[in-house]
């Protein structure tokens, strides 16, 4: 398996969360196993099914997330020396040149994307036209929307 880029943010989100799934959730659903089974008959027990469906995706979770973090390539843009250029883990804000809207994006990679959060992953037609640009740039963006022009306003390494 190749390497899987995160930021340093996201790995620590990555780590509690396996975190809290060994120490919080795996033996709450075990405990609920038990209380569901001393109930008896557990072929017709709604709550041991859904308690072994919970205990099977906590499970195969915790095996994803070892697996991402074991292969795990973490960079912090802030300790590489970029001279200002958009790079992997950069926060970048643009305008589109034709309506004047400014969006501001972190550069992620795909395990961590999250639109709603305004991270994109490294491999988005945004993220590709942006990296290696710098401030006052202006970068041609071909989405399945169609094509659009954005100016780099501001990058920052947070």
């Amino acid at each position: 398996m190749s390497a899987i880029p995160l930021t340093v943010g996201g790995a620590e989100r990555l780590q509690a969360e396996l975190h809290r799934l060994k120490t919080v959730d795996r033996p709450e659903v075990i405990n609920a196993i038990a209380e569901a089974r001393a109930q008896g008959d557990l072929s017709e027990n709604a709550e041991y099914d859904a308690a072994r469906e919970r205990q099977a995706f906590i499970e195969g979770r915790i095996k994803e997330l070892e697996g991402t973090l074991s292969n795990a390539q973490i960079i912090d843009p802030a300790s590489l020396n970029v001279d200002g250029r958009a790079v992997f883990g950069a926060t970048v804000e643009i305008e589109e040149i034709e309506s004047g809207e400014r969006l501001t994006y972190q550069i992620v990679g795909d395990v961590e994307a999250d639109i709603r959060a305004s991270k994109i992953s490294v491999s988005s037609p945004v993220a590709r036209a942006l990296i290696g640009k710098s401030e006052g740039d202006v970068v041609e963006v071909t989405a399945p929307g169609g094509t659009r022009e954005y100016e780099i306003i501001s990058i920052s390494y947070i």
